[in-house]
């Protein structure tokens, strides 16, 4: 068993599947104690099944964790949404529900899990963004503004929590395979425009996607003790992507 989580609790959203569930099944490899949270039940970890777009239940939430857990060392924001809307046609309900799971749930549970950790003196939090944060396309105006977001709240709790031993970093994934690359029941990974345009003419130069496993790893020594100094940055890990034009 690798030790770099060893002895942790860790609380880990959108944790039934995907990265998510990459992630949770990392951290228990490396000896953390995992709960996920999810609107899924099931996942290769012990769930906690709950909406994060009920934004009103997150206080509960955070206060269920810390007494399952017995206390939250390790704090994952993954849970995501997307629904494709052209800018000048959004509904409501559409970006107010993004920006629930995706900005304020992510947010809140910083703040109350962050307040614990600093009172104890130590804590890693690690939310997953997207190059979404800082690059744009059409039909994603709520994922565009929740996932830069999150970029600016990160930064703004590694600040104040820096000296109470609490580290505060992003990661900023490109494509990925999950559930979230199929739009509209079509896989864009396999589509022919992927493979033209990112694959074929070298778009995206490593030539694929990310495998869960391979963000999986970066946010592992994020959360480990191991990162002892890195805080309030996004790593970007887009197989090369946001490196060209």
């Amino acid at each position: 068993m690798k030790a770099g989580l060893a002895g942790r609790r860790a609380l880990v959203t959108g944790a039934a599947g995907g990265i998510g569930g990459a992630i949770a099944s990392e951290f228990q490899a490396q000896g953390a104690t995992v709960l996920g949270l999810d609107i899924r039940g099931d996942g290769p970890v012990r769930i906690l099944q709950a909406d994060l777009a009920d934004t009103g239940e997150l206080d509960q939430i955070a206060g269920q964790a810390l007494a399952d857990l017995g206390g939250v060392d390790v704090l994952v924001n993954c849970a995501g949404a997307f629904e494709a809307e052209a800018a000048t046609g959004l509904s409501w309900r559409s970006y107010d529900r993004t920006l629930r799971i995706n900005l304020h749930a992510p947010v809140f549970l910083m703040s109350r899990l962050g307040r614990w950790m600093a009172d104890h003196g130590y804590g890693r939090i690690v939310n997953i963004t997207s190059i979404h944060g800082r690059l744009s396309e059409p039909l994603s105006t709520a994922y565009d503004v929740s996932k830069a977001g999150l970029e600016a709240a990160t930064r703004t709790f590694a600040l104040e929590l820096a000296r109470s031993g609490v580290l505060v970093n992003a990661i900023a994934p490109g494509f990925v395979r999950t559930a979230m690359s199929i739009v509209g029941g079509v896989d864009e990974l396999e589509s022919d425009w992927f493979q033209s345009v990112y694959v074929g003419h070298g778009r995206l130069p490593m030539g694929r996607a990310a495998a869960p496993g391979e963000i999986a790893a970066v946010a592992a020594f994020l959360a480990s003790e191991a990162n002892s100094y890195l805080t309030g940055q996004t790593a970007t890990v887009d197989g090369g992507l946001t490196a060209r034009f």
